[in-house]
């Protein structure tokens, strides 16, 4: 059974500095038409920031879309220009969320974040052999951000809790786990 939908047309409906939004007309395998709503994002990164203490690194932050304050691994978008080297994103973010530098970056996976609406394309790392930055880059102006340190211990009383309740902080913290 063939499931491709075919494009018809696309209007754009907004044009952000996150994210655009377009309306796209298509037709189905059946014939008929149907409108898709779809999110375009340039991607992001995520980092699952291991201590030599063997706690992960999280930021407490004010999410507004939720209304409340989350603990996520340090994560952001790629900016425009980065989108073939998300590595130098995950190092980005690291410094101005983090202050840390790593002395190794694995990629462990990718993945889409939410595919029934979005096409953000998200990488997650690990990071490991964490030391403090020498020349820290100036953080996001509308950003406020905690680090913290949790053990094991901590995070499980975060997802408890709720405050960890984001997917790729889910993702990371599982693959954390695993390769304990």
């Amino acid at each position: 059974m063939n499931l491709e939908e075919k494009i018809k047309d696309v209007q754009r409906l907004f044009t952000g500095h996150i994210i655009n939004l377009d309306i796209e007309t298509v037709e189905l395998p059946d014939g008929r038409e149907a409108k898709r709503e779809i999110v375009r994002h340039h991607g992001a990164v995520g980092v699952v920031a291991i201590t030599a203490e063997d706690k992960m690194i999280f930021i407490r932050q004010w999410r507004e879309p939720l209304r409340k304050v989350t603990l996520e691994i340090p994560a952001g978008k790629i900016d425009p220009g980065e989108e073939k080297d998300p590595l130098k994103t995950a190092k980005r973010e690291m410094n101005e969320e983090t202050r840390y530098q790593a002395e190794q970056y694995e990629l462990l996976t990718s993945f889409y974040s939410s595919p029934g609406f979005a096409d953000e394309l998200m990488y997650l790392y690990h990071a490991s052999g964490l030391t403090p930055v020498a020349n820290e880059l100036p953080q996001d102006q509308d950003e406020f951000l905690q680090v913290e340190e949790l053990s094991a211990q901590e995070v499980m009383a975060a997802f408890e809790s709720g405050e960890i309740c984001d997917a790729k902080t889910i993702m990371a913290v599982l693959y954390w786990r695993l390769m304990g």
